[in-house]
């Protein structure tokens, strides 16, 4: 193992972590507390996501991709709300592996994220451990007054709706594990999708005027279909030959033989990061056009009915999933 170069805890914040933070709620981060103002009219929210080496990522990661998941995981749960983020607190548990180069490399990450998605450091802890690397971010946004979508909002009658493509998740671990057998700049497209996720920010303020639920699908569509019904105590019932697959997923699965299975792979691998959520019927074609205006793929799947739990069919046929996602222990 190579040796590790790294400053100490306070030379780490002064030198990579304090130009990110933001200029006056976050104190410079010289103090133990960040203090951020209220918004007229607004409530706060929050989210909270952590990622361990040998779970989240890989062990030879590079730190920047590693940090910018980070950053649009917590992203996506705050889009699927309606919310806008404007800060973040963090966690580092660096590992023997992370030398001084690869903290700065982290840090390199969430800068490029920060710009991107306008949003600053308010603060946090950094430590160093024996054991795999791990790093934890509350991301903090603003919405209107009680009008946050939660997942209990869905009415027999709506429909269902999913953003971008599904299964890019499960298929990009797949790549960056050599486990697949497509052409490099399909393998490169799905490898960059597993490390550095899209979140739908922009399509936020959809979901906050004209969702009546809404997940970011994390654990898998049919997982995280199954909390939204859950929730919302009704039954969702989609037609698994709707799922949207991007170009590389969709020359993966008409390369199997076995269709079924290879899509039931796809809609319960995880880490896709895209909205699935519910709106009223009337609402569609104002739900298209703003997703056309963002050049935003949009997919109805299913809809809503009386009942419990998620109802998928393939070919017109049943199907029961021994698996519906990914579970944290």
């Amino acid at each position: 193992m190579p040796a590790v170069d790294v400053a100490g805890e306070f030379e780490t914040i002064r030198r990579l972590f304090a130009p990110l933070a933001h200029p006056e709620w976050g104190r410079g981060l010289m103090d133990d507390v960040a203090v951020v103002p209220t918004r007229a009219g607004h409530d706060l929210v929050l989210t909270k996501d952590a990622i361990v080496e040998g779970v989240h990522f890989l062990p030879d990661d590079p730190l920047d991709t590693v940090a910018r998941k980070l950053m649009r995981v917590n992203l996506s749960d705050l889009a699927a709300k309606g919310a806008e983020p404007f800060g973040y607190l963090l966690a580092c548990h660096w590992s023997q592996r992370c030398g001084w180069p690869e903290r700065v490399t982290f840090c390199d990450g969430l800068r490029l994220d920060q710009k991107a998605f306008g949003v600053a450091l308010l603060g946090g802890d950094t430590v160093s451990t024996p054991g795999p690397a791990s790093f934890s971010m509350t991301l903090l946004g603003w919405i209107p007054k009680g009008r946050t979508v939660g997942r209990a909002g869905a009415r027999p009658g709506d429909l269902v709706f999913v953003t971008g493509a599904i299964g890019d998740g499960w298929l990009g671990l797949e790549a960056v594990q050599d486990r697949l057998s497509l052409d490099p700049e399909r393998i490169a497209a799905l490898s960059d999708h597993y490390r550095t996720p899209m979140p739908r920010v922009e399509f936020a303020g959809v979901v906050r005027d004209l969702a009546s639920a809404a997940v970011d699908v994390s654990d898998g569509l049919i997982a995280d279909l199954g909390h939204l019904a859950e929730a919302s105590r009704v039954r969702i019932e989609i037609d698994l030959e709707l799922a949207p697959l991007s170009a590389a997923g969709q020359v993966w699965f008409e390369g199997r033989v076995d269709g079924q299975d290879a899509l039931e792979k796809l809609v319960t691998g995880g880490d896709d990061y895209e909205i699935a959520f519910t709106a009223a019927a009337r609402d569609e074609a104002a739900i298209r056009r703003e997703a056309e205006r963002r050049h935003l793929r949009l997919t109805k799947i299913g809809r809503v009915t009386a009942g419990q739990g998620v109802a998928a069919r393939f070919g017109g046929k049943p199907v029961a999933f021994d698996r519906p996602g990914f579970t944290h222990g």
